[in-house]
C-alpha cells in the first residue's frame, strides 16, 4: 500500500551481474519491477515515474516477489547497514489482532527452525552488534522495519546475519509458551508509552480522522489482546502479512554489490509462503466536514492549538511534476513559517513557537494545518495570531524579496548535499532508502534533487507561489483542535467562537524588512602564531597563538563538505556557585537567539542567507562550549559569527522571557510520567549539596533574571581563555588563517583561574536501605526502579573506569536474561556506568527497570543478587566478549565520524593524559579480563553503598488510603 510515514505532530546499479545469478534477476537489472514470478505488493516507484533512481543503487527483484537494493557505500568504512521492511503494520490488524503487529516484530526474535529462543541476540552480540543500538526494529501503521548495523562486511557477519533475518522473516516458531513469556515485555513497552501525550494524539486523530482506520489502529494495540491473544492469532498475521513479496532488503555499506547481491539472491530466494496474502485494509473515506472544534483536556499536557483542514489523500504517482509542484509549495509555506518565527521573536508573542505544514497521512487523508504552543491560558492570542498570519499569506502572498530568500536557502541546503554526496553515512543511507521505498517514493540522487528544484525555480513567480498557497489552506474545515491541561470555560463552542472573532479582524500586508549588512568581518590585526606543533599519529595540528588562543586542528576525509567547529570559553559549570540554581540550563536556546549588538539573530539569519553555518552555547561542565558547523567555502564565515558572539552578544531579553514560558508548560508535565519525575527529582539528589545539578522549579524559573544568566556567563566570553578544535574537511594553514583573522586578533586572554575546593567537590549520596520513593500523576501500572552504586572517575586511573563500564555492560546482560528473557518484568533494563571528567572518585554505575508497582521489590532483590554474584561467580568468557565486542566496535565506528575527534581532541593541548587515554581506549578494551571486572563487581557492587529510587503512582496510594 502506499504508506506515507508522518505521524502529526509526533512518531533506493547498473554493474553487471554474474552469469550464476537466475535470469530473473538478470532481466530485473534491466527492469526494475518486472522480473518473472510473485509480484511484490508494491513495485519499485520507479517503474511508474520520470523521476530516475540513484543509479549508484542496485535495485532487484526476486522470483518469489522480495525486492531488493544494495548500495556500495564505504563511509565508514568496512561496516554495512542491513534493512527489512515488511510492507505490513498495525493498519492490516483484524479487531482480535490489535497490537500483534508489534507483537509479532518482538515473536520474530524469539525462536526459529534454526535458531533456539534466546540464542538470536547473543549470537549477533558475539559478531558485535549491541542490542537496541545495532539490533533493533520498529512498527509503524504501514510497516515493520528490522535493523542490523554490521561492524564489518567479512563473509562470516554478512552470512550469519542475512541468516539470522531470513529466520526471523520466514521461519519464526510462535511457539506459545514464548508468546507467554514476552506478554510482560510487550506491555512493559505498552505501559511506558502510555503517556498524556499519547492519549492526546488519539484524541487529535479521531477529530482529523472520524470513521477512518488510523486512529483505531495504534501500534501498541489493545491491553486485552496482548495479554490475551492465543497463538493462532499470531500465525494467522505472519502467514498473511510475512511473506517475501512484501518484503524489501536495503544493504548499504564496504563491500562488492555483485558479492553481495549473490548472498542475498542465496539466503532469500528459497523463501515461499504458501498461505493466502492478507487484503489491503479499508482505510476509510474522508468526511465532509465543516467548522468544527475538538478539546482534549488532561493534566500533564503541553497546550497548543491548531486550525486544520481536510481533504482526500493525494495518490498520484511519485513524477518530476508533482515534485516540482511540492517545491513551489514548500517555498511558500517557508515564507508563512519565517513569519511566524519573527512574531514568536518578538516581545510579548502570542505563542512560545508556531509551524505550518500540509501532509498526506497514510494514505488516509490530506491535512493542511497550522499549529502553535502557548504559555498558560492564552490559547486565544494564539489562535488570533495563527489565523491571521495564515489569511494575511493567502490574501497578499509572499514578496520577491521573501521568495528569493527562500529560493536561496534551500538551493543551499540542495548543493550542499550534492557535495557531500560520496561521503553520506551508511546508516543514513539505508534508512533513507527504506524511508522512500515505504512511501513509495523513488530514492533519487541530491543530484537529481537539485535538478528538479532549478527546474521548479526557473522562471517561477511570486504569483506562482501565491496561488499555491490560496489552495493549500482549503479543504473541509476550518478544524480547530485544542489540548492542554485545563479546561476552556465553554469548551468547544468558545473555541468557534475565537475563531470567528479573528476571523473578524482586518489583516495588512506585511510590512517589508529593513536591509541590513554584515558587520562582523573585522577584529582587528590577524593573530601571530607563537607555537605550531603536529601530532602524526593523532594526525592533529596544535597552534598557539600570541594572544593565548589555542587551536586544534584535524583534517579528516570522513564527510566531504563538513567541518565541525567547538570553541571552549572558561570554566563552565566548575566556575559557578554552588548554592543556588542558576538559568544556565536555558542557555542553549537564550543565547543565540539574542543575537549580536548591531544584528538581532532575525537580521543574522538574513544578511546570511545562502552562507552555511551554526552558532549555539551551551554549559559543559568545564567549559562554555560554542559549536559551530560549515564547509569549506564558509569557514571564514562560520569563525566571524562564533567570535562575533564572543565579543559582542547582546542577550536581548526576548528569547530569554520566551524560554521562561517554555519551561512554565514543560515542568508540570514531569508531573504525568515516571521518566519526569525520576529525572526532576534524582537530578539533585545524585549530586547532593551541588544546586548547579538541580532541576529547576517553578518558583525558580519565576525568579530567574537574563541578567542573572549574563552574570554567569558573559566574564567567561569577556576574557577566559579560549581553545577551539576544527575537525573535517579542511585544510590545516586556511584554518590558521580563518582562526588568526578572528579569535586570534582579540586581546589577550586570562589564564584560567582554578575553581575553589567546594566548587571542585562532588560526593554521591549514601546508601539507602529502602528506596526514596516519589509520586507520579500517571496510570497505576506505571512505575520505575532505580539503583546506583558510587565508582569511579574518568580520570584517576582510566583503565579502571574502562573496567568498570565493562562492568556495566555484563551487569545489563545478566538484566536481560532475568528481567527480560526470565521474568518478562520490562522491556529493557538501562544499565550505564558514569563517570566524571572533573571531580575526582565521583562516578556511579546505575540499573533502572519501568514495571508494574508490585514487581519493583523483585527488582532490587534480583539486583543485589546479581551484583553480588558478579563479585563472586567467575563470569565465562562468551559473556564477557558479548559485553566486549559491541563496545569495541562502537568505539571503532565513532572514530570514523568528526563528531568523535571534535569531543575527544578538547583539551588535548592542556591535559597531559588526554592523548594517552584516548591512544588506549580500544586495547585497553581488548585486554580487560574477566578477572579484572569480578573484582571490579566485588569493589564497587556493594549493597550497603546502594542507593535507591523508586517513583510510585500516586493514584495506587490514594486507592490504598
Amino acid at each position: 500500500m502506499r504508506s506515507p510515514r508522518r505521524l502529526l505532530l509526533l512518531a533506493a546499479s547498473s554493474l553487471a551481474i554474474c552469469a550464476a545469478l537466475p535470469v530473473a534477476v538478470q532481466a530485473q537489472q534491466a527492469t526494475p519491477g518486472a522480473a518473472a514470478g510473485v509480484q511484490p505488493s508494491d513495485p519499485w516507484p520507479q517503474a511508474a515515474s520520470d523521476v530516475p533512481a540513484a543509479d549508484d543503487v542496485r535495485f532487484g527483484q526476486l522470483p518469489n516477489g522480495l525486492r531488493y537494493a544494495i548500495m556500495k557505500n564505504a563511509s565508514p568504512p568496512g561496516q554495512a547497514s542491513v534493512r527489512v521492511l515488511i510492507d505490513a503494520g498495525s493498519l492490516m490488524e483484524r479487531e482480535d489482532q490489535l497490537g500483534l503487529a508489534h507483537f509479532m516484530e518482538h515473536m520474530a526474535f524469539n525462536g526459529s527452525t534454526e535458531v533456539p529462543e534466546g540464542d538470536l541476540t547473543k549470537r549477533l552480540e558475539r559478531l558485535g552488534l549491541a542490542f537496541g543500538a545495532d539490533t533493533n526494529a520498529s512498527t509503524g501503521f504501514d510497516a515493520t522495519i528490522y535493523q542490523l548495523d554490521l561492524p564489518r562486511t567479512d563473509d562470516a557477519t554478512v552470512d550469519e546475519s542475512l541468516f539470522i533475518l531470513r529466520q526471523m522473516l520466514g521461519e519464526a516458531l510462535l511457539e506459545t509458551s514464548a508468546i507467554d513469556r514476552e506478554r510482560g515485555i510487550v506491555l512493559s513497552e505498552e505501559r511506558t508509552r502510555a503517556t498524556p501525550g499519547l492519549r492526546a494524539l488519539v484524541a487529535q486523530l479521531e477529530f482529523l480522522m472520524p470513521g477512518q482506520l488510523v486512529p483505531q489502529r495504534l501500534p501498541i494495540g489493545s491491553t486485552s489482546v496482548l495479554s490475551n491473544a492465543p497463538r493462532e492469532r499470531f500465525v494467522e498475521f505472519y502467514e498473511a502479512y510475512y511473506r517475501p513479496e512484501r518484503a524489501t532488503v536495503v544493504i548499504v555499506g564496504d563491500f562488492d554489490v555483485d558479492s553481495m547481491e549473490s548472498k542475498v539472491v542465496s539466503t532469500f530466494g528459497d523463501w515461499t509462503n504458501s498461505h493466502a496474502g492478507g487484503a489491503e485494509p479499508d482505510l476509510g473515506a474522508v468526511r465532509t466536514r465543516g467548522r468544527e472544534a475538538g478539546l482534549y483536556v488532561e493534566a500533564g499536557l503541553t497546550p497548543s492549538i491548531q486550525i486544520a483542514w481536510v481533504g482526500a489523500p493525494d495518490q498520484r504517482p511519485d513524477t518530476q511534476a508533482k515534485r516540482q509542484e511540492n517545491v513551489r509549495r514548500a517555498l511558500g509555506l517557508a515564507v508563512l513559517n519565517r513569519r511566524l518565527g519573527v512574531i514568536g521573536r518578538g516581545a510579548r508573542p502570542p505563542f512560545i513557537g508556531a509551524n505550518a505544514g500540509r501532509s498526506n497521512l497514510f494514505d488516509s487523508v490530506l491535512l493542511a494545518n497550522v499549529s502553535a504552543n502557548y504559555d498558560g491560558d492564552a490559547w486565544q492570542p494564539a489562535l488570533a495570531a495563527i489565523e491571521q498570519e495564515t489569511r494575511r499569506i493567502a490574501q497578499f502572498g509572499v514578496t520577491q524579496a521573501e521568495l528569493d530568500r527562500e529560493i536561496t536557502e534551500m538551493r543551499t541546503g540542495l548543493t550542499n548535499a550534492v557535495e557531500g554526496a560520496s561521503t553520506r553515512r551508511t546508516p543514513a543511507l539505508a534508512n533513507a532508502i527504506v524511508g522512500t521505498t515505504s512511501e513509495e517514493l523513488v530514492f533519487s540522487s541530491p543530484a537529481t534533487d537539485l535538478a528538479t528544484f532549478e527546474a521548479a525555480v526557473a522562471g517561477l513567480t511570486v504569483e506562482d507561489v501565491n496561488a499555491m498557497l490560496k489552495s493549500t489552506f482549503t479543504g473541509g474545515g476550518p478544524l480547530v483542535f485544542m489540548s492542554g491541561p485545563t479546561a476552556v470555560e465553554g469548551g468547544e463552542g468558545a473555541l468557534l467562537a475565537a475563531l470567528a472573532a479573528s476571523e473578524a479582524v482586518a489583516v495588512t500586508a506585511p510590512e517589508a524588512a529593513e536591509a541590513v549588512a554584515w558587520d562582523y568581518a573585522e577584529f582587528g590585526p590577524a593573530g601571530t602564531v607563537v607555537e605550531r606543533t603536529v601530532v602524526e599519529d593523532v594526525g592533529a595540528t596544535f597552534v598557539t597563538f600570541a594572544n593565548g588562543v589555542r587551536l586544534t586542528v584535524k583534517p579528516t576525509d570522513y564527510r566531504d563538505e563538513q567541518i565541525l567547529v567547538s570553541v571552549r570559553v572558561g570554566q563552565g559549570l566548575l566556575g559557578l556557585p554552588t548554592d543556588r540554581p542558576l538559568p544556565v540550563l536555558a542557555l542553549g536556546s537564550v543565547f543565540a537567539e539574542g543575537g549580536l549588538g548591531r544584528l538581532t539573530a532575525q537580521q543574522l539569519e538574513e544578511v546570511l542567507t545562502g552562507k552555511t553555518y551554526r552558532a549555539g552555547l551551551s554549559a559543559g561542565e568545564d567549559a562554555f562550549v560554542l559549536s559551530g558547523g560549515t564547509k569549506p567555502a564558509d569557514l571564514d564565515v562560520q569563525m566571524q559569527v562564533l567570535a562575533a558572539y564572543v565579543t559582542d552578544a547582546a542577550w536581548r531579553p526576548e528569547p530569554f522571557e520566551r524560554t521562561r514560558a517554555q519551561f512554565r508548560a514543560a515542568l508540570p508535565t514531569l508531573e504525568a510520567t515516571t521518566q519526569g519525575v525520576f529525572a526532576r527529582e534524582a537530578t539533585s539528589r545524585l549530586r547532593p549539596g551541588d544546586a548547579r545539578y538541580a532541576f529547576p522549579s517553578l518558583e525558580n524559573v519565576a525568579a530567574w533574571s537574563i541578567d542573572d544568566l549574563k552574570a554567569a556567563v558573559a566574564p567567561a566570553l569577556a576574557s577566559g581563555p579560549i581553545e577551539i578544535v576544527i575537525v573535517g574537511d579542511v585544510d590545516v594553514d586556511a584554518a590558521i588563517a580563518s582562526v588568526a583573522s578572528t579569535f586570534g586578533a582579540l586581546p589577550p586572554r586570562s589564564a584560567a583561574s582554578q575553581p575553589s575546593a567546594e566548587q571542585l567537590s562532588a560526593r554521591f549520596p549514601a546508601g539507602t536501605a529502602q528506596p526514596l520513593d516519589f509520586k507520579h500523576g500517571g496510570r497505576p501500572d506505571q512505575a520505575l526502579g532505580f539503583v546506583a552504586w558510587p565508582a569511579v572517575d574518568n580520570f584517576t586511573d582510566v583503565r579502571e573506569a574502562r573496567v568498570v563500564r565493562l562492568l556495566a555492560d555484563v551487569l545489563r546482560l545478566r538484566l536481560i536474561e532475568e528481567l527480560r528473557e526470565g521474568q518478562a518484568v520490562t522491556y529493557s533494563p538501562n544499565v550505564g556506568a558514569q563517570a566524571s571528567g572533573n571531580f575526582a572518585g565521583y562516578g556511579y554505575v546505575s540499573a533502572a527497570i519501568e514495571a508494574p508497582p508490585e514487581k519493583l521489590e523483585g527488582f532490587f532483590a534480583d539486583v543485589d543478587r546479581i551484583a553480588a554474584s558478579l563479585g563472586t561467580d567467575p563470569i565465562t568468557e562468551d559473556e564477557l566478549e558479548r559485553a566486549r565486542r559491541p563496545r569495541v566496535e562502537a568505539l571503532r565506528r565513532s572514530r570514523a565520524t568528526n563528531e568523535f575527534w571534535i569531543s575527544e581532541l578538547s583539551e588535548a593541548q592542556t591535559d597531559p593524559a588526554r592523548l594517552p587515554a584516548l591512544r588506549s581506549a580500544e586495547s585497553d578494551l581488548e585486554a580487560i579480563t574477566a578477572a579484572e571486572v569480578q573484582a571490579a563487581a566485588a569493589k564497587y557492587l556493594i549493597p550497603a553503598t546502594a542507593y535507591r529510587i523508586t517513583v510510585t503512582p500516586r493514584a495506587a496510594a490514594a486507592a490504598a488510603e
